[in-house]
């Protein structure tokens, strides 16, 4: 069965992909448990219920199956809110269909140039990094950004992340050649690291939220974690958001041959962002299929489950100098897709004096989806609860997902920090 297997020809066959999307909107027709999760679904109850269709979905226009897939961000949500899910026989994954639906699509007719801009995240930041803060000063123009909208249709008022300079990895670079000491222990010895990790920094840490990975370096080696950071490229999820499969293998091909030779350096790779982390547990094994994938996947840890594992065994370094009050975190859609809980807020309240509120409500930027001039509106309005949440909440907000905090950003003014910036604030550490 070729469903998900993108080395067989029915994987990439239209005809098959229409007949299987088909097969799995009956099956949502007939249960409707994720109506409340996102666009798709509710777009795709509407036209079902039409008096043309009526529930038959082989009636459902060519449109409107397509539309159901357009509208589907990759939130991962509906996957473990299926009770259909493998190895269920209606072996239902609907964000893998759509993304399935999608490739099938651009392999006829090729990626269109706005995914092609919004999917090269590593061009786009090295060129934007290397001009900054001229690049930053560009996206502020008005002019500027009516000509991103009008050829790659970036939406003229999406607040853009800020390009850094230097980037995380000249910082990490340069700092090591300095850095000889080895991080002290929570008595205050020195001792040798006990821990061995190698950080995938993420494209938003390496070129826009370089105070995410300095700080996450910071936090680690106080705890006597020693870090790496191995050659590495995008994770592959931007372009994977536009279908554009290929392009996504070949950086992931390259990731998965750095990170595996980290692993068997004895290292667990440590991600900061969980778009990232996801990809490199659930989406290498499937897209790489090679055993070197499924090793990297095997050893990869979000930075908080990691952090939290320490916690749990009594190793996390709880001398905090600085208290921190109340917060809100916000819980990104693809970590809730990981299953880990909390471990951002679990660890957060280890902090003496710490409130910690926590919001489950989808930012609806997922990857792209949310830059483009298409769905610009609809994402800000499905974010409206997310939005009510942190203007109500405390005023400090945290979330791991950069692309939530722009989100939250341009909804309510509060930028938020990622939670391991928190963490090395109470530490001590300065920007």
């Amino acid at each position: 069965m070729g469903t998900f297997d993108i080395k067989s020809p029915e994987f990439w066959d239209l005809a098959a992909v229409d007949k299987e999307l088909r097969r799995v909107y009956d099956i949502c027709g007939g249960c409707r448990r994720c109506l409340p999760l996102c666009p798709s679904f509710k777009a795709l109850f509407d036209r079902m219920d039409v008096e043309a269709v009526d529930g038959d979905v082989d009636k459902l226009p060519t449109a409107d199956v397509k539309e159901v897939v357009d509208l589907c961000y990759q939130c991962k949500l509906c996957f473990n809110h299926c009770p259909y899910t493998p190895p269920h026989r209606w072996e239902v994954d609907f964000p893998r269909l759509m993304l399935r639906a999608r490739a099938a699509q651009v392999r006829k007719t090729g990626v269109t140039l706005q995914d092609r801009v919004l999917g090269n995240a590593d061009l786009v930041g090295k060129l934007g990094s290397l001009a900054a803060p001229l690049s930053n000063w560009m996206n502020e123009l008005s002019l500027h950004r009516a000509f991103m909208q009008a050829v790659m249709g970036i939406h003229k008022l999406r607040n853009l992340p800020k390009f850094a300079r230097p980037t995380f990895s000249s910082w990490f670079k340069s700092r090591r050649r300095t850095a000889t000491a080895p991080p002290a222990s929570p008595a205050g010895a020195t001792t040798a690291p006990e821990r061995r990790v190698a950080l995938f920094a993420t494209c938003s840490v390496e070129y826009y939220e370089t105070a995410t990975g300095r700080a996450a370096v910071q936090v680690l080696e106080r705890n006597r974690v020693d870090v790496s950071l191995p050659p590495q490229r995008c994770c592959g999820m931007p372009y994977l958001d536009g279908g554009a499969v290929d392009e996504a293998k070949a950086l992931i091909r390259d990731n998965v041959a750095s990170l595996a030779a980290a692993v068997r350096e004895g290292r667990q790779i440590v991600v900061p962002g969980p778009t990232c982390s996801y990809m490199l547990k659930q989406e290498y094994p499937w897209l790489d299929g090679s055993d070197d994938a499924k090793l990297v996947a095997a050893n990869t840890r979000d930075l908080f489950e990691y952090l939290a594992k320490l916690h749990a065994a009594g190793e996390l370094d709880t001398n905090f100098s600085r208290p921190v009050g109340a917060m809100t975190y916000h819980v990104p859609c693809h970590l809730r897709a990981q299953n880990l809980g909390h471990k951002s807020a679990d660890v957060l309240r280890a902090i003496p004096g710490a409130s910690v509120g926590v919001v489950e409500k989808c930012s609806a930027v997922d990857g792209t989806w949310g830059f483009k001039k298409e769905y610009y509106e609809l994402s800000l309005k499905l974010a409206q609860p997310l939005f009510d949440a942190v203007t109500t909440g405390a005023p400090v907000a945290a979330t791991d997902c950069p692309l939530a905090a722009l989100q939250i950003e341009q909804g309510t003014g509060r930028k938020p920090k990622h939670p391991v910036e928190v963490l090395a604030a109470t530490y001590g550490f300065e920007e």
